[in-house]
C-alpha cells in the first residue's frame, strides 16, 4: 500500500490528507473544474475498486449463502 500522510493542526487535529499522485491520477484521471464533481469522482473510483475484487471472490449459490450469513 502507498503512504498516505495527514496533515494535522497545533492540536493533532486531522486537517488535511496527502495521497500519492499514482493514487490520485486514478481516482481523478482528468482535470476537474468544479470541485464540487470531487464526491463523485471518488465515489466512482471506490464503486469500480469494489467491483474488480468482487471478480476476484467466488460467488456462493443461495444454500451456502445462506449458511455463511447463519455462522
Amino acid at each position: 500500500m502507498k503512504s498516505v500522510e495527514y496533515l494535522i493542526d497545533i492540536n493533532g487535529n486531522k486537517k488535511a490528507v496527502v495521497i500519492p499522485i499514482e493514487i490520485w491520477e486514478k481516482i481523478i484521471p482528468n482535470e476537474i473544474n468544479n470541485d464540487d464533481e470531487l464526491p463523485e469522482y471518488v465515489e466512482n473510483y471506490c464503486l469500480n475498486q469494489a467491483m474488480e475484487e468482487a471478480k476476484l471472490t467466488p460467488l456462493l449459490d443461495a444454500e451456502s449463502a445462506l449458511k455463511f450469513l447463519e455462522e
